[in-house]
């Protein structure tokens, strides 16, 4: 393994006061030469398929945008939540293919809709 101007040591170093960075080192990185080489393509075919548009406004920075559901939806997931709060693979399976989801949505979506479904019965006591 090559030792570069920031490894280990050199950090011990450097806090020392003793180490310097190279000019080389302190180049900035060249960024890819295709900007959708740099995304990956399941993220890329996600955000272009219906129900993954970002909502506006400003928040934390994660990984994908956050998932606006349309009414018709929401409406299938509300269903599907009175009739089961905990969700099966196949039941999984069959919402994320009528919807136009990922199966990942769809359990996230049931994680967090148990989450307020808690807070509303306790908020009621």
């Amino acid at each position: 393994m090559e030792k570069g101007p920031f490894s280990v040591e050199w950090l011990a170093q450097s806090s020392r006061g003793r180490a310097r960075p190279s000019a080389a080192a302190l180049r900035p990185c060249s960024p890819p030469r295709d900007a959708s080489a740099a995304l990956p393509h399941r993220e890329a075919a996600d955000r272009s398929s219906p129900g993954h548009e970002a909502e506006a406004g400003g928040g934390a920075v994660s990984g994908r945008p956050r998932t606006k559901f349309s009414a018709a939806q929401l409406q299938e997931l509300e269903r599907s939540f009175r009739e089961q709060r905990y969700i099966g693979a196949s039941e999984k399976r069959r919402l994320a293919a009528v919807l136009n989801l990922s199966q990942s949505q769809i359990k996230t979506w049931f994680q967090n809709r148990r989450m307020k479904f808690k807070r509303q019965t306790q908020d009621a006591r």
